[in-house]
């Protein structure tokens, strides 16, 4: 199963081979490549692992928070931490040509595109090897080359295109257009499919032709070819790939939950993902980042999932969810109000209309925090709060849900199974206020107990399944069945092939156990209009995805980023007193927000091309917008 490390510790003497800085803060690779390298076997292999390792380190790098940053952060699905909101500058209004976010994104994806090159241009050298491993070998080598150029149009859109490593001072190629580099990527993917030796399914991490026909399926999305688009997710299904779904989707059931967590890592729905094991530097950095300080003896909360995210998952009969329906009286209050619908029992005794009064001096102290938070005299305390009922009453908010919700978020009053420094595991409960996390009540507690924010269940450990940072062995999914299917009813939807669509969306929802769209029960959106499975079949995007990186790359395809990210607090906008998204707590208070970039408003949310590469490559020109 964890085999991509086989050759890890060769990879990484290797390496020193391999590395240093061109244009590109790369060295081109066959610079350095000892003949001795390409006449070995074992040192070959190494170099293959060697692009995987690269492929690893652009989601935990130890000295740089910026590659670990998930791009789901920059989508409308989750927000950075307050306490580490200038690591994001994408959303913190501060990005620049110049800034180690831009060098470093584009840096790490050639960082891919140089080494891969080093195998494709030399593995054939290889006189000791089998012919059919490198022929296998090479094509995973270009598989990771095009996945790297995948990242950097959709990031740059128009980068120079490398197949021959160069010199570093003749590394001055123009940048290609955005099209010629899809057309590069399309090349490449199916140059992989084409080659006999290459597996069709695998469930080690490693390159098949389920993930070339995935990722050329993807391509031809953002081309707008959708035949062909749908002609690759199809020949997906004749390869092995299904749902996770021992229940077959009964009710009730967690299949989506398990699917996700390292007991069914290489299952049949996981086509390509990143090879994590339990050695420090090589680990899911998931689990600390989406966990909190109950999370293997004491974790992180830096990405948070946003309330706006939270509210697109509907209610059990396919309804959109209302706060009104389950808090009466909730559109009536201010957002500071709303707090009260929030807090956890017994904070009152309530006795003769006297709130405050009869509690102890503890909860009392609280009651009275509340009351200024509202910044209403105690209005909405005395009106809407519930002394014994508060917390039913709110739970019944979420469980009414699609189950994916309490399988992906930890909600307010749900339970959480962790793990905490001197107390070992048990069972947390995210209340508010938070009172005391190593004893009774046992609440969960967070980098920042002072706010109640949502937080993440999806990528995030149980028990003392990990108590040491860093080396939680679950693997990253970069894509999934289940999102085939969903492109698969997104291509059907936009040939105008409507009704076709609707079995495809209702086998990742009935894996769930949440309704179909075909069930007579369904209440929601209208499904029998382009216009409405479009709605419907991107919300599904967001339910079952977010928190797995693929919402940013596909709000900029579908030009809905921009707003979504900057303007609107929710998908659905009930609150229209909020006009701006951002890190908020659950009712909506926000602790900042979001500010734009003029520039990214256009060129499909396009980044700056880094000024240290324009400096040392003056062919290379600015997107619009962008002032070095």
């Amino acid at each position: 199963m964890k085999n991509i490390f086989k050759y890890i510790a060769i990879a990484l003497s290797a390496s020193a081979l391999f590395a240093s800085c061109v244009s590109l803060d790369t060295v081109p690779s066959n610079q350095f490549a000892s003949s001795n390298v390409w006449k070995s076997p074992i040192l070959a292999r190494a170099a293959v692992n060697g692009v995987y390792n690269d492929l690893y380190r652009g989601f935990y790098d130890s000295g740089n928070d910026n590659r670990a940053t998930p791009l789901d952060t920059y989508a409308s699905v989750m927000d950075i931490d307050k306490n580490w909101r200038s690591s994001c500058v994408v959303t913190q209004g501060s990005m620049t040509p110049s800034h180690g976010t831009v060098n470093d994104r584009y840096r790490m994806y050639y960082e891919i595109v140089y080494r891969a090159n080093d195998v494709i241009n030399n593995i054939d050298s290889v006189e000791e090897m089998d012919a059919k491993e490198r022929a296998k070998l090479k094509a995973e080598a270009i598989f990771l080359r095009a996945y790297a150029y995948y990242n950097l149009n959709m990031f740059f859109r128009g980068v120079p295109i490398y197949t021959e490593n160069v010199a570093s001072d003749e590394a001055t190629k123009p940048r290609n257009t955005e099209a010629e580099v899809w057309n590069q990527i399309i090349t490449d993917l199916t140059a992989c499919i084409n080659e006999p030796n290459l597996p069709n399914k695998t469930t080690d991490g490693k390159v098949s032709k389920g993930a070339a026909y995935a990722y050329r399926g993807i391509v031809y999305q953002n081309l707008g070819d959708w035949s062909k688009a749908l002609a690759d997710f199809e020949a997906i299904e004749k390869l092995g790939y299904k749902l996770y779904s021992p229940s077959n989707g009964a009710p009730g059931n967690d299949d989506f939950f398990k699917m996700l967590r390292p007991e069914q890592e290489g299952c049949d729905e996981h086509i390509f993902k990143v090879n994590c094991i339990t050695q420090s530097g090589q680990g899911n950095p998931r689990s600390i980042h989406y966990g909190n300080r109950v999370t293997g003896g004491s974790a992180w909360n830096n990405f948070l999932p946003n309330p706006g995210h939270v509210e697109r998952f509907e209610n059990a009969d396919g309804s959109q969810f209302d706060w009104e329906e389950y808090c009466p009286g909730y559109k009536d209050l201010t957002t500071e109000q709303r707090i009260v619908f929030f807090l956890r029992d017994g904070l009152v005794d309530g006795a003769n209309g006297h709130y405050g009064a009869g509690a102890n001096a503890f909860n009392e102290d609280r009651y009275k925090n509340m009351v200024a938070y509202c910044n209403d005299g105690g209005t909405a305390m005395q009106n809407y709060y519930l002394d014994k009922g508060n917390e039913a009453r709110i739970r019944r908010a979420y469980e009414n849900r699609d189950p994916r919700l309490e399988m992906s978020i930890i909600t307010p009053y749900a339970v959480y199974y962790g793990n905490a420094a001197g107390v070992g595991n048990h069972d947390w409960v995210l209340r508010w206020p938070y009172i005391l996390d190593t004893g009774e009540p046992y609440d969960i507690r967070t980098d920042c107990p002072w706010a109640f924010y949502y937080l993440w269940r999806k990528y995030v450990t149980e028990g003392d399944e990990c108590t040491t940072r860093w080396v939680y062995d679950q693997d990253i999914i970069l894509i999934r069945y289940a999102e085939i299917l969903l492109r698969r009813a997104e291509c059907l939807n936009e040939l105008g092939r409507t009704s076709e669509a609707v079995q495809y969306v209702d086998m990742v929802r009935s894996r769930a156990g949440h309704i179909k769209l075909s069930d007579p029960g369904y209440k929601g959106t209208d499904v029998s209009t382009q216009a409405g499975m479009r709605e419907k079949i991107r919300n599904e995007f967001y339910v079952e995805l977010g928190g797995e990186d693929s919402m940013y790359f596909n709000e900029l395809r579908w030009g809905t980023w921009y707003d979504l990210k900057f303007k609107n607090y929710t998908q659905y906008a009930h609150d229209t007193s909020v006009g701006s998204n951002g890190l908020m707590e659950i009712w909506g208070k926000i602790y900042y927000s979001n500010t734009p970039v003029s520039a990214l408003a256009g060129n499909k949310g396009a980044w700056p091309i880094p000024q240290k590469e324009r400096e040392m490559n003056p062919n290379l020109t600015q997107n619009p917008g962008w002032t070095d």
